[in-house]
């Protein structure tokens, strides 16, 4: 098994990995873009993508209409092409936070609540940082990476490239990158006090699952906040990462009371009730165009069924 503080070896320079090559070309070189040139660049390719992607479109917009179902469409339609501006705009954001500098954005970043990671830091606690898929989530990862050690978990990738570029870009700020099969490494890093950064809020299609609500909806949702507070003692810590404009907005919530419970179900709903706020205070730029509401008690569901 590879090692979480380490990236793979490089794969070949093979013709059977130049498309992925390539791509990681144009990525390092759009990481080096400034940064209003890499917004602008990015709503474009939003806008571009808000046409061209019809599936996730229609994803999102099922969500929306799943999630706001109170708002008015021209509300939702403009939430559904800020978001795809936001997806646009995340790309550089990921390539800026793998492969280039910060500079200004470093410098003008707002952290609140930095003190509740300092004082478990101080007590040696594991902490178990708790988020949302927002597309900020990697360039604001690695600004709280300048001041504390933070770890993360992340699903393997297939292809080799990508997998050697997604854990060296990473590992650049992170202390290590535990995969999501890797449970056993994950533990220990909180067992001995470390911080680890994950977001349960995608269907993972696992054994491991209970049904709770997230924004009024029945959701799929891993327990595995739960399962890793209960089997380490570590601290479970909602971090909210925003961007307003040009400046980012890092928010560390005070851990979480009484958690976990004996109650998996219930400490699982908590960690959606917190993600759900995350996401009512940056609706943009949360990831709407995953299938949240895919499974349903009863099996899968018609929501996102297209019609013909």
């Amino acid at each position: 098994m590879d090692s979480p503080h380490t990236p793979p070896p490089r794969p070949p320079l093979t013709p059977r990995y130049w498309p992925m090559w390539l791509a990681l070309g144009v990525m390092v070189l759009a990481a080096r873009l400034p940064w209003l040139w890499q917004r602008a660049i990015g709503r474009g390719i939003g806008r571009i993508a808000l046409r061209l992607a019809r599936s996730r479109r229609h994803a999102a917009e099922v969500n929306l209409r799943l999630c706001f179902p109170d708002k008015p469409q021209e509300w939702r339609d403009t939430l559904l092409r800020e978001s795809f501006d936001a997806l646009g705009i995340g790309l550089f954001e990921f390539a800026r936070a793998w492969w280039g500098r910060l500079g200004p954005i470093e410098r003008t970043a707002r952290i609140e609540g930095l003190e509740h990671l300092q004082a478990l830091q101080r007590e040696g606690r594991g902490v178990l940082l708790v988020s949302g898929h927002f597309m900020t989530l990697e360039m604001c990862g690695r600004l709280l990476c300048g001041h504390v050690p933070l770890a993360g978990m992340y699903r393997r990738h297939r292809n080799p490239v990508m997998e050697w570029a997604v854990k060296r870009g990473r590992l650049r700020y992170a202390t290590a990158m535990f995969a999501n099969s890797d449970l056993r490494g994950a533990v220990r890093h909180l067992k001995r006090g470390g911080f680890l950064w994950y977001a349960p809020d995608q269907d993972m299609r696992v054994k491991d699952t209970v049904f709770v609500p997230f924004f009024g909806m029945t959701a799929s949702t891993i327990t595995a906040t739960h399962q890793l507070a209960r089997l380490t003692g570590c601290a479970v810590v909602p971090f909210s990462p925003r961007r307003e404009g040009d400046r980012y907005i890092l928010r560390v919530a005070p851990p979480l009371e009484d958690f976990p419970s004996d109650d998996a179900v219930a400490d699982t709903a908590r960690v959606n009730a917190a993600i759900e706020a995350m996401v009512r205070e940056a609706p943009a730029q949360y990831l709407w165009i995953h299938r949240r509401f895919k499974r349903q008690p009863g099996g899968r569901s018609h929501f996102y069924d297209r019609p013909r």
